[in-house]
């Protein structure tokens, strides 16, 4: 009978007005009803979703360019998928045994299905021979539509080639487009399982309690489930690059974990207060729910700036970042209440609010008191640690984005050292003419060229259809081979032709970064000033976040250049530096790192502006404000870094160059930006702060999205005694 009137008391009709309250009261009353429907999601997300690794694809040139249309050419002329190489290493090539068994070999994986042609050293007329004889290749094509079955089946017959102590390794591009899926699935489930528990024991600590810190764990695995089901959606109307799939994993735990984080804590200031458990989670939905969707909002608006780009990569990007964010709002804002529902009365409510006087408080004075030093220090701080990316270097990577111990990363460098002859060349150019005429265009246009240090043999595709491989003086991605291919696409010499190959490709991505940057960099500026404009109702505190935002980004993609491009601490981190920055990582590292460096700005600002809307001026709203939030943006930030460094612990260097970037972007952001750097900006602008044009000032009281939400008094059956009452203006609309 008792239960039976707790029931009853908890879903009486509440004050709380709002949207985002009646969705609470509507999750909370309903709560089995919403976990069964996100335990289905994180079912199927784990039977399905999980296949997405699976149909994943490896990166493509940049969308429209020469170098694709190039590509494009010659794989319709020629319609084969990959090619299979394998290693014969040790003995003679010219001994009988070595023959005989590869000869055997390559007849039997010839007559495997999916298989276009072998060719062998001995069928080549020896071409296929190490410099020193005591090495050969075996070539496989496979055709297109090949199925992972067949390719096990060709492996697993080259590596069998062991006459007279002969060691096969297989490697080529089929074989390391398998391994790096096969390598990104496992990165992504240990980043899963390392960050998990470690991020539970930081949540323990923060809150003090198991179940209080349980809950954003829940949250952050049904998430993810959802995130991967999503991207299993869209992987069957656009090609999803593998390198997409734990960077959007990882974005989507860290944002999940964040949100629960901002939700649970409200939700324990509330029952501090003396909220009964349903009206605890409409006020928490009501409050730190506003806050979460519009954090979302601008986290999604940051990546949605990769839309302009017409790399296939970055929109895969695009969709995939954007579709996790709207899940793990969708989460916080469901699930989450959901969950307090039926854990609420084990979660521990704090003994006391937060004090005024504290920490936080503390720096916040002391900052303010030498403001000009302070900004200046930190912005001269900044500005060295972003300094090294003035000197970055690009680089299209290809086997080296695996460790040595691979076998595709093995047969690469034994290619290159033993077989100069069939190092891919760093320019290809495709001719559609016949075999005598690019043959007359390499000898009287391409062989003349600056640059060049040699053309091989003219290779046709088909009738009409020719390459051409160009060496160059050189670092095959260096300046020189870039002055090359321009040097090509200048003199065509009447045919039409394509200029490709990796230096190409080069090219073409950094005339795309260049060209559609600036829109792409214009498109994320204005969405985020006009959101902060709508938040705040000043023009002043867009423009400065916008600024701190740019500067903390520089300092993350300097610390990525001094780890990656120039080596340091790469033992540590268990990788071998190439000499410059995958070409697409600092373009999501700008997007990501923008859109989770605003999420800590939406989290502070909030505070600030709810005490300077309840008469606070501007020192004191900036040291309440992050007296009262910094505990709570401190921890998520660390949970944050927890999550990227897990992640960053893989072997896929994309992956551990995107999670190094964000652990320092986040880092950065939560502690010297926002304890030191916005309280001294704020400090010198004082109520410039909060100006805007006056027409600007009349259009936010019509459309200004308010974050103080008016919270009416509670219920008097659960009123708190009267102590605590007099206890409760000390604190504030959180």
């Amino acid at each position: 009978m008792r239960s039976s009137r707790s029931t009853a008391a908890e879903v009486q009709v509440s004050q709380v007005s709002g949207r985002l309250a009646a969705l609470g009261r509507v999750c909370f009353r309903h709560r089995r009803w919403v976990l069964a429907f996100w335990a289905l999601v994180l079912a199927v997300g784990v039977v399905f979703g999980g296949r997405v690794f699976e149909g994943s694809v490896a990166a493509t040139g940049s969308g429209g360019s020469e170098s694709a249309a190039g590509t494009a050419v010659v794989q319709a002329a020629d319609p084969v998928q990959g090619t299979v190489t394998a290693v014969v290493d040790g003995p003679a090539v010219d001994g009988a045994g070595v023959k005989a068994a590869v000869e055997r070999a390559s007849a039997e994986v010839a007559k495997l299905p999916g298989v276009v042609s072998v060719a062998d050293t001995y069928a080549s007329g020896g071409q296929l021979t190490a410099s020193d004889g005591k090495a050969s290749l075996v070539s496989v094509r496979m055709a297109d539509g090949s199925t992972p079955k067949q390719l096990a089946a060709v492996t697993d017959r080259l590596e069998a080639i062991d006459a007279d102590g002969a060691h096969t390794v297989v490697g080529g591009d089929l074989v390391l487009q398998q391994e790096v899926k096969d390598q990104t699935a496992k990165d992504t489930r240990f980043g899963e399982i390392v960050t998990l528990p470690l991020t539970l024991v930081v949540m323990v600590l923060v809150f003090g309690g198991l179940a209080a810190a349980g809950l954003p764990g829940i949250g952050a695995i049904a998430s993810v489930g959802g995130a991967l089901l999503a991207m299993f959606g869209f992987s069957k109307l656009m090609d999803i690059d593998t390198s997409v799939l734990p960077i959007a994993t990882v974005l989507g735990l860290g944002l999940s974990i964040d949100y629960a984080l901002l939700m649970v804590n409200r939700f324990r200031e509330e029952r501090g207060h003396g909220a009964d458990i349903a009206q605890a989670v409409e006020r928490t939905a009501a409050t730190a729910g506003r806050t979460v969707a519009f954090s979302g909002l601008t986290v999604a608006v940051a990546l949605s700036g990769l839309f302009v780009f017409t790399s296939p990569v970055f929109r895969a990007v695009a969709v995939a970042g954007v579709s996790v964010v709207v899940i793990a709002v969708a989460a916080a804002l469901t699930l989450v209440p959901a969950l307090l529902g039926f854990m609420g009365r084990r979660i521990k409510a704090p003994s006391a609010p937060v004090p005024d006087e504290g920490f936080f408080s503390r720096t916040v004075r002391r900052v303010q008191r030498r403001a000009v030093p302070v900004m200046l220090a930190c912005v001269a701080l900044l500005l060295a640690a972003g300094a090294p990316f003035l000197g970055s270097h690009f680089r299209n990577s290809g086997a080296d984005v695996l460790p040595k111990s691979f076998a595709s990363r093995q047969v690469a460098e034994t290619v290159e050292a033993r077989f100069p002859g069939q190092v891919p060349a760093a320019v290809q150019v495709v001719v559609e003419g016949t075999a005598q005429q690019a043959q007359e265009y390499a000898d009287t246009v391409v062989a003349k060229l600056p640059g060049v240090a040699g053309v091989r043999a003219v290779s046709p595709v088909s009738d009409r259809v020719q390459t051409v491989d160009v060496l160059v003086k050189g670092d095959p991605q260096g300046a020189e081979a870039k002055r090359v291919v321009g040097g090509l696409r200048a003199e065509r010499g009447g045919l039409d032709t394509y200029v490709t190959g990796d230096a190409a490709s080069l090219v073409d991505f950094q005339h795309e970064i260049g060209s559609r940057g600036p829109w792409a960099l214009g498109l994320v500026a204005a969405g985020t000033l006009v959101l902060l404009f709508l938040m705040t109702g000043s023009v002043v505190l867009p423009v400065k976040a916008l600024l701190m935002n740019v500067l903390s980004l520089g300092a993350s993609l300097g610390a990525l250049t001094l780890v990656f491009q120039h080596g340091y601490f790469s033992s540590l981190l268990g990788f071998t530096p190439t000499g410059g920055l995958e070409t697409v990582i600092p373009v999501l590292v700008f997007a990501f790192a923008f859109g989770l460096s605003m999420d800590y700005e939406v989290f502070l600002l909030s505070r600030i502006k709810e005490l300077h809307d309840q008469g606070y001026d501007c020192a004191k709203s900036v040291e309440l404000g992050l007296q009262r939030s910094g505990r709570i943006i401190t921890s998520a930030g660390l949970l944050m870094v927890i999550v990227f460094a897990g992640f960053a612990a893989g072997q896929m260097l994309m992956v551990k160059q995107m999670g190094i970037a964000l652990a320092v972007a986040v880092a950065v952001d939560a502690t010297l930006v926002r304890t030191l750097l916005v309280p001294a900006t704020m400090t010198l602008f004082g109520r410039l702060n909060w100006w805007a044009p006056a027409p600007l000032r009349r259009l936010h009281r019509i459309v200004g999205l308010h974050e103080n939400v008016e919270l009416p008094p509670l219920r008097p059956v659960v009123l708190p005694a009267p102590r605590l009452v007099k206890r409760r203006g000390l604190v504030g609309a959180p």
